[in-house]
């Protein structure tokens, strides 16, 4: 397994985790009725969330070498 592999695991792992908090602070933001915490939390998850689900559709888990 090369170096690179094993630093894309590890950063869609991450990137995953920091999109599941963002969803959940979504849902605490709109429960406080707090806009800009809403579109922050919102952002972070769509982008983040975006990434994880396109590097898996592309590449696959664990990552595939070229």
């Amino acid at each position: 397994m090369s170096k690179g592999v094993s630093i894309m695991n590890l950063l869609m792992v991450i990137f995953g985790l920091v999109a599941i908090l963002g969803a959940i602070g979504t849902f605490q933001a709109i429960k406080e009725k707090n806009l800009l915490s809403i579109v922050f939390n919102f952002g972070t998850f769509a982008i983040f969330g975006w990434f994880v689900v396109m590097t898996i559709l592309d590449q696959g888990y664990p990552p595939a070498l070229h």
